[in-house]
């Protein structure tokens, strides 16, 4: 949380990023004239007639964190608080667009990208059960060579083992040494061989092929043995059903990668990248506006359902995006415990009888016990007049009525 006043608010947000915020608050330290009644203005100074307008000054190309102003009169609090040493929580939320009943989303990322990994191994289901309610399209980050100076004005690739097609498309070394086998130019050739693959079956929007491969290289190939090692990527591309030198010769019509001219497919990155002022990796967008918030599965899917207009969205969505493990959810179809206190139908029906029965069970033992205990004192009353019969004090007819009641009344009770 920044004061208003001194720098623009693109360099305001900036210093905040490179400090390590994750989202800048500016307050505002001067009072909206509408706001008079409620805003308390700083000695010597006059309230504004205008709101101010927070945008980018042209120079906010390289900012990737949410940033927001608030009034004087509701920043004040906060920072009276925050003076004081008190903990302040404070959420900023903010809906994605959501024109139709269908969603765009896309993702920027790279083969030696592996914050990204685990999301590509995860969201195959998510996307095969959207199917054809959302279409994805996956971007490979690559840097140009030009503006890095790899490439000289006469044609030479200073960066040889970065940068293909003569230093005009380059990624850094995976592994950071410079002399194993596994090189930047490896990862530019992953990065055109998958794009091949989105292009012969993405079709459709959802690409099985493409996250099927993905999946089968992370497992198979995802080492600095096998990155670079054709048999490899070979089996995988057999066992996810795709031929693998029809990608090669799709990467070749696009451009050689050996060769010293454009890749057209290499180069639409290149161009996409700076269009969309894309300065990171992984990133997700989704109807054109950047997710925030980290790249995994339930972030994504949540921001893809909330990309549908209300009322459209498909069955996946309203039956797994407010569930607990919406992984588990798209997986089986169906949410097996929902993300609220309420419990099934089966559950409370089955505990219900439970209580019942046992409640039951313990009545007829409670009855059962009654029962005995009254037995013992009819038999002790009784006991009491059996020496009256001894001692010859009554005739044989009373004795006689006394065990008739004696048998009547044991006949009532059970």
């Amino acid at each position: 949380m920044v004061d208003r006043g001194g720098c623009t608010f693109v360099q305001k947000v900036r210093n905040g990023q490179h400090a390590g915020a994750v989202a800048v608050i500016i307050a505002d330290n001067v009072c909206q004239c509408k706001h008079e009644d409620l805003c308390t203005p700083d000695p010597n100074t006059q309230c504004e007639k205008h709101e101010p307008i927070m945008a980018d000054d042209g120079s906010g190309y390289d900012i990737t964190i949410p940033s927001v102003l608030m009034f004087k009169q509701d920043a004040d609090p906060i920072k009276s608080a925050l003076i004081k040493k008190t903990n302040v929580m404070l959420e900023l939320s903010w809906t994605l667009p959501n024109p139709d009943d269908h969603v765009e989303w896309d993702l920027w990322t790279s083969p030696a990208d592996y914050a990204s990994s685990q999301f590509k191994n995860e969201f195959r289901e998510a996307a095969l059960a959207l199917a054809s309610h959302a279409s994805f399209t996956p971007h490979m980050y690559v840097y140009d060579g030009i503006e890095a100076k790899c490439r000289t004005a006469k044609g030479d690739n200073l960066c040889t083992t970065m940068c293909t097609n003569g230093g005009r498309y380059c990624s850094t070394d995976p592994d950071g040494d410079f002399d194993s086998e596994l090189t930047g130019v490896d990862v530019v050739h992953e990065s055109a061989r998958r794009l091949c693959i989105w292009e012969n079956f993405g079709d459709d929007g959802v690409g099985l092929e493409w996250w099927d491969y993905v999946r089968g290289f992370s497992k198979e190939c995802d080492d600095d043995e096998n990155f670079n090692n054709d048999q490899c990527v070979k089996k995988v591309m057999e066992d996810v059903g795709i031929d693998f030198d029809r990608i090669e010769e799709c990467i070749f019509q696009h451009g050689a990668l050996e060769s010293d001219e454009e890749n057209d497919l290499m180069q639409k990155q290149l161009d996409d990248k700076k269009e969309q002022g894309i300065v990171i990796m992984p990133v997700a967008y989704v109807n054109g506006v950047v997710v925030r918030g980290a790249l995994e599965f339930a972030t994504i899917f949540k921001a893809i359902c909330a990309g549908f207009a209300a009322g459209t969205a498909p069955y996946i969505c309203n039956e797994c995006a407010n569930c607990e493990n919406e992984k588990q959810c798209v997986t089986n179809g169906k949410c097996s415990t929902k993300a609220s206190n309420t419990v099934s139908n089966n559950t409370f029906m089955g505990s219900l009888g439970g209580v019942t029965i046992f409640f039951a069970v313990i009545g007829a033992a409670l009855y059962y016990r009654q029962q005995m205990q009254m037995r013992d004192q009819v038999r002790g009353i009784l006991k009491e007049y059996m020496p009256v019969e001894k001692s010859g004090l009554t005739s044989v007819e009373v004795n006689t009525a006394i065990e008739q009641d004696e048998d009547d009344f044991e006949n009532r009770m059970t």
